[in-house]
């Protein structure tokens, strides 16, 4: 988009492609650009990974002093940002748009949950769209619609200096984050910045009404923490004369993501905002992927982890947002790995069980504000105790969501692409899918009553799940049982502790401590019924995301140390093993099961994902059912593949390239050890001319290759015989 402005609009924004290189100053930071490198090679994106002498040659100001190579980017480049929001807006007022400058917003007009109006000392302009695109003045104008955005700025600085020998135009940029700064050319001298670990926040509460076109005072204190590193990696800088220093807002979110989507309070208003330093590099697609998702109703690409509907009740808490955000500037140059826990704001949301697994000397994680068991022994024990004797395992997290009302079964079946008509007690596993057949939500559905359902999904996709929900619920203002009260969607995941218990001795335990029968012919698989557990009422669900016989049994919040402790007693002589999530990982990666967000996304169809038997196309019409019917009829032209990779391969966690001699067909979505089958086991789409059993392919894994075979799937108990027994 930018490099063609010039020539669309007439105007000139100064983008100078010349190219940037993104350095590693450590052997671990080298491992991270190689994995970069292995992804940018699936997306189409030009990058090499060089030596040191070759950064210093594209780079000559820099020394090569502890360097051990760099990543290349040609096609990368600095712009001019003024020059560019001109461009921009010529070009949006030669296609018909109305811009309003020096215009103050004050108020958002929403009626019946719908964005009206925007109101300014200018008038009011009636719309039924509004998008906040203000950066770090976004929450106060959401505010103004009675709508949260957890973000918050943060002064950023960079220097200016004069002119210095050697420094050209055709300088690329350059980043080294392990020395948190980065640098690039400007008239001849450099402009060098950085990410200092004592960032400092400024509420967004109190900034000035008059601060426009302004800056923050230079703070050279703070800035000095990066000056040192600067000048190790290049001495010249040490005799640079500055200029100015620039202090300004840079608006960081909870989890360094982009805030982009509708909101889930107000139909109709639409955020863009969050991008720290990356606005103006993301501004290109951030605009195609809003006009898409604005116009058809999705985007074209996976949003979810820039979703707003992705942020839990609890970030309308403005400290609990500044520490995260105060831990994500702090840490921006770090190294992220996979399974990376967060250090801010931890024990915020706890189980009841909480004391107990902390007891039996479980590691714990964070998921969604959750404090959440990852292991307890090692990872392989807990495979293999849920494989061989039974696992028990804490999943209170796991979002809930009831749906009732009188228009509930016509709701559902319109959302989902399984029959939802079902006998009470039925579970059903089941999509929701967008118009072009894509998976918006992966969860199980099981029927309490004619009017009543209960809705499992994962825990971090609660908000999303409950929004879209909401946002094809049928409208209060209907009359009839399409509307008018006639269907309630209710969050009820802090009302029920979920203990799962699974494993070949799993209703061995269960039995010796209910009065009920829970033989496979009054429970059977997939079915849930209300049992008694020690002195407790449970609803127990038999379902299983392990590949194991067993349940998930759902308890009142206030019973659940009662049943844990009532069932882990029980268990002792069979051999019972706590169980965290890291377990869960290993166990489905060998049952074929999906994870939302993942193996499954809004880009992919139930049947390029391999779960077509989730699809009814004969119960009626449901969201996503004629581009579902057309697919069917064209066929798919890729496939969620199962692969082994050869033995002695490690962990593979997504985002590796998959090859075909030099060719990226397809990256990985997720992977893990399986610790029954003894290998790593790797999934992803490939085209379906090569989705063959048997097929050999290579997986790279941070810079080195290692064989795969596509393998028929699941590799586990592929009859089912274990979980229906």
């Amino acid at each position: 988009l930018y490099s063609r402005l010039r020539e669309e609009t007439g105007l000139d924004p100064s983008f100078h492609q010349v190219g940037s290189l993104r350095l590693a100053s450590s052997k671990q930071r080298l491992d991270e650009l190689h994995r970069q490198v292995a992804f940018a090679k699936t997306v189409g994106l030009q990058a090499e990974l060089i030596g040191p002498k070759e950064a210093c040659e594209l780079f000559p100001p820099m020394v090569p002093d502890g360097m051990e190579g760099a990543v290349w980017l040609p096609t990368d480049g600095h712009i001019d940002p003024s020059g560019l929001a001109q461009a921009l807006a010529r070009g949006a007022r030669s296609r018909g748009a109305e811009l309003y400058v020096e215009t103050s917003v004050q108020g958002i007009t929403v009626e019946r949950g719908r964005a009206r109006a925007v109101v300014t000392d200018k008038g009011a302009i009636q719309t039924e769209c509004v998008v906040i695109a203000g950066g770090a003045w976004s929450p106060l104008l959401a505010r103004l619609a009675g709508v949260n955005v957890p973000l918050m700025p943060f002064a950023h600085q960079y220097v200016v200096t004069r002119p210095i020998k050697g420094v050209g135009r055709s300088l690329p940029t350059m980043r080294d984050p392990d020395k948190l700064v980065y640098f690039k050319e400007e008239l001849g001298g450099f402009v060098m910045g950085g990410y200092e670990r004592n960032p400092v926040h400024y509420d967004y509460d109190h900034i000035p009404a008059d601060f426009n076109h302004k800056l923050l005072d230079p703070d050279w204190d703070r800035f000095m923490s990066l000056f040192d590193a600067a000048v190790e990696r290049v001495p010249c800088f040490a005799e640079a004369e500055p200029i100015r220093l620039i202090n300004g807002f840079e608006a960081f979110t909870p989890d360094g993501e982009f805030i982009m989507g509708e909101t889930p309070e107000v139909r109709g208003l639409w955020v863009a905002c969050g991008f720290c330093a990356h606005g103006i590099a993301g501004g290109g697609g951030v605009g195609r992927v809003m006009a898409e998702w604005i116009v058809e109703g999705q985007p074209f690409v996976d949003m979810a982890k820039m979703d707003v509907r992705r942020f839990a009740p609890q970030y309308r808490s403005k400290p609990l947002t500044l520490a995260q955000t105060h831990e994500v500037y702090a840490t921006y140059y770090d190294i992220h790995l996979p399974m990376e826990e967060r250090a801010a704001v931890r024990e915020l949301r706890l189980s009841p069980l909480y004391g107990r697994l902390k007891e039996l000397g479980a590691t714990f994680g964070e998921k969604a504000g959750w404090e959440r068991p990852n292991s307890f022994a090692s990872v392989a024990e807990e495979h293999r105790a849920t494989r061989e004797r039974a696992g028990l395992f804490d999943f209170t997290s796991f979002s809930k969501i009831q749906v009732q009302g009188p228009g509930a079964l016509a709701f559902l079946q319109r959302i989902t692409a399984n029959e939802m008509d079902k006998p009470i007690g039925s579970i059903t596993y089941t999509q929701m899918l967008n118009a072009r057949g894509g998976i918006e939500c992966d969860l199980t559905v099981t029927r309490l009553a004619p009017d009543r359902f209960y809705i499992i999904t994962g825990t971090a996709f609660g908000p999303h799940d409950l929004a879209h929900m909401r946002h094809h619920a049928p409208d209060p203002g209907l009359s009839g049982d399409e509307g008018n009260g006639s269907v309630y969607l209710d969050d009820v995941t802090s009302s029920r502790a979920v203990i799962g218990l699974w494993g070949p001795r799993a209703r061995d335990i269960l039995q010796s401590v209910t009065p009920d029968d829970v033989s496979n012919d009054a429970a059977p698989y997939l079915s849930a019924r209300n049992i008694t557990v020690g002195r407790a009422p449970v609803l127990a669900l038999r379902v299983t995301y392990v590949g194991e016989l067993g349940w998930e049994l759902h308890v009142p919040t206030e019973y659940g140390v009662h049943v844990w402790d009532t069932l882990w007693s029980a268990g002792q002589p069979f051999g019972i093993a706590a169980c965290g999530y890291h377990c869960v990982d290993t166990l489905r990666f060998e049952k074929g099961y999906r994870y939302w967000s993942a193996e499954l996304t809004p880009e992919y169809t139930p049947y390029e994902a391999g779960l077509g038997f989730c699809v009814k196309l004969d119960k009626g019409d449901f969201i996503g059912r004629d581009a579902l019917i057309a697919q069917r009829q064209r066929g798919v032209s890729r496939k969620l593949c199962c692969l082994v990779l050869d033995e002695g391969a490690p962990i593979v966690w997504g985002r590796e390239p998959i090859l075909a001699g030099d060719s990226a067909i397809g990256r990985v979505t997720g992977g893990n050890i399986g610790h029954t089958i003894g290998r790593t086991i790797a999934y992803g789409y490939l085209p379906i001319e090569c989705a063959v059993i048997g097929a050999r392919y290579v997986v790279e894994i941070a810079g080195a290759s290692w064989g795969a075979s596509v393998a028929a799937e699941p590799l586990w108990d592929p009859k089912n015989e274990r979980i229906k027994a």
